[in-house]
């Protein structure tokens, strides 16, 4: 079998127990590399052209516009084919409720024919948001598991519980 996690993951000024801090590594990178590092995953991390802001209210303030108006971040790089891949890991934080608008860039015109998606979300508090259902929306052919929330706070020490959920749902 073999996995791929698509993933965006924000370093630099974070929202963390309830206060904006900075953090060196995005939360969903450990998240990310958990998967590669125990199950073997290519890594496809979704970076955009156009850098958010490093301020992190400012930042949030793109993301909401991003979302409201339904845009699609051009990336640095895009995939052109998953077909050798079984499992496919979309992971990203949770930003007003849904994934990064990057992720959409990532993941829209793949095919998703025959595959398994498994989401996962870090956040602050508000879980998978609408999250699995923005995903089944814009991909058809797939097999959706029940996704994994991580507190971000939390992901840098979420090895076992990433593994757990991993193992028990490929």
């Amino acid at each position: 079998m073999k996995n791929l996690v698509i993933y965006y993951s924000r370093s630099g000024e974070n929202y963390v127990n309830g206060k904006i801090t900075k953090i060196d590594k995005g939360n969903t990178e450990y998240v990310a590399e958990y998967i590669r590092d125990n199950f073997g995953a290519d890594l496809f991390k979704a970076e955009t052209v156009k850098e958010y802001s490093k301020n992190y209210m400012d930042c949030i303030r793109e993301a909401q516009k991003e979302l409201d108006n339904d845009e699609r971040p051009q990336l640095k790089k895009y995939l052109d084919d998953i077909s050798e891949y079984d499992n496919i890991f979309i992971a990203g934080p949770c930003w007003w409720g849904t994934y990064p608008m990057a992720i959409f860039s990532a993941i829209e015109g793949l095919d998703f024919t025959g595959k398994k998606v498994l989401p996962i979300m870090t956040h602050e508090g508000s879980g998978m948001g609408h999250s699995e259902s923005d995903l089944k929306r814009r991909i058809s052919g797939a097999e959706f598991v029940k996704g994994l929330a991580i507190h971000g706070a939390d992901a840098r020490n979420s090895e076992n519980k990433v593994v757990k959920w991993v193992k028990d749902n490929i």
